[in-house]
């Protein structure tokens, strides 16, 4: 065992090729304990060809030393062999003592290669085996969970819970509040939120949107202000927390909730938008155009932030800030009719109107079942002096809407203007 020490103290002190190469010399000179010491130590560092090499050629001398296969499995299954480790763990028997262990590896394998009730199969033959252990529940819990079977879960991890509020890294009640929050049992799951040890952010986040789906935004905004107090960085809370605010009637915090969010999360386009809805609606009119016009330098696309712009400088009577805006869309390959129409009423109010009329053409095709486009533009077509162009948008308005003796008659005074 010298050697081997020794080139664990190598590996101490960072001179990893020499104690590579101190195993490598020695290995063909040690005794079954050393390699298998060898063949641990090399897993450790990563080396898992090797200590493969190793268990494989210990396991073929002692084929029933069932330790030597479920490291072996182990290996297999980092080395993305799964069907060799599928082999090495279907040679084990009632009779060995890793036997449940073995099912349990095999039941992750074949839930790795989405064969789900194969898994279920083992994991049930697992329990038949030993019926009492948490690991089994806990592992059928987690398999129907992440297929989605939630309330097939819910029974495992009840199972679980009783003897075992924690296990491996997973609190029980917090897969309880899951399960039941995803089959809409939202104030089963607020109770079993409510009954958790640690203060997991990514749990307190889940209890605060169960809240918020229960209608219950007391305790939701009380929960997503733990989650920021404890954890600042947690960007997903804020957009939630200050739409939950604006719900309530509580704007102020609202807005500065959105505007601690982009501190955390400065490219988030949703809260820019948020932000400035809310700046708009508490008087900041300025702040608000600002950060809702960063939210569509982000993303062009983004039409909600748009049609929000455009409202807002129309309320201001803006309309060259509207022009300026749809043309440089329009511009960047960002196509929506909707632009079309209102870039063309916004010219309209410059008074550009040729321009206006190319608007309203490229729009027509894309609004020739929509009243109220065909009224306005055969309106302006007839302010433009294109009255045979008019005549034909208003007959095809009157089919959509053959109950508006205003525009009929209109249709008919410009008919009679047009023979006489």
């Amino acid at each position: 065992m010298q050697e081997i020490h020794e080139a664990i103290k190598l590996m101490e002190q960072n001179k990893t090729e020499e104690a590579i190469e101190r195993l490598e010399t020695y290995l063909p000179l040690a005794n079954e304990e050393e390699k298998y010491t060898i063949g641990e130590l090399y897993m450790q560092w990563g080396m898992l060809e090797e200590a493969k090499y190793i268990f494989q050629a210990l396991s073929d001398q002692y084929p029933n030393e069932a330790e030597l296969k479920i490291l072996l499995a182990e290996i297999h299954t980092d080395l993305d062999e799964d069907e060799e480790a599928i082999d090495v763990l279907n040679r084990f028997s009632p009779e060995d003592e890793e036997y449940m262990e073995s099912l349990v590896q095999l039941a992750d394998l074949y839930q790795a290669q989405g064969l789900y009730e194969v898994s279920e199969q083992k994991l049930l033959e697992a329990k038949n085996f030993d019926p009492s252990e948490p690991v089994i529940d806990f592992a059928l819990g987690e398999l129907a969970f992440s297929t989605g079977e939630y309330q097939k879960s819910i029974p495992y991890y009840e199972k679980v819970a009783e003897v075992q509020p924690i296990l491996g890294d997973i609190e029980i009640a917090a897969r309880l509040a899951e399960a039941y929050a995803a089959t809409g049992e939202f104030e089963k799951a607020i109770d079993y939120y409510q009954g958790m040890e640690s203060e997991n952010p990514d749990n307190l986040f889940k209890y605060g949107f169960t809240a918020y789906r229960a209608e219950r935004p007391d305790i939701a905004i009380k929960v997503w202000e733990q989650l920021i107090k404890s954890d600042p960085y947690y960007q997903s809370v804020y957009l939630y927390l200050a739409q939950t605010y604006e719900d309530e009637g509580m704007l102020e915090e609202a807005y500065e909730t959105a505007k601690k969010g982009l501190q955390a999360d400065e490219f988030n386009k949703e809260l820019y938008h948020l932000a400035g809805v809310l700046a708009h609606k508490l008087g900041h009119q300025v702040e608000g155009y600002k950060l809702v016009e960063e939210a569509v330098a982000m993303d062009p696309g983004f039409k909600e932030a748009v049609l929000f712009l455009i409202e807002t400088y129309k309320e201001g009577g803006d309309y060259e800030a509207i022009v300026e805006l749809l043309t440089g869309l329009i511009d960047n390959g960002e196509e929506d009719a909707n632009y079309n129409w209102e870039l063309a009423r916004a010219y309209q109010e410059t008074e550009s109107y040729q321009d206006a009329l190319i608007q309203y053409q490229t729009a027509y095709n894309s609004f020739t079942e929509d009243s109220d486009f065909l009224k306005e533009y055969g309106y302006f077509l007839v302010e433009e002096g294109r009255t045979q162009e008019a005549k034909e948008v208003f007959a095809k308005y009157l089919q959509l809407e053959p109950s508006d003796t205003e525009i009929e008659e209109y249709l008919s005074r410009l008919n009679d203007t047009e023979e006489f």
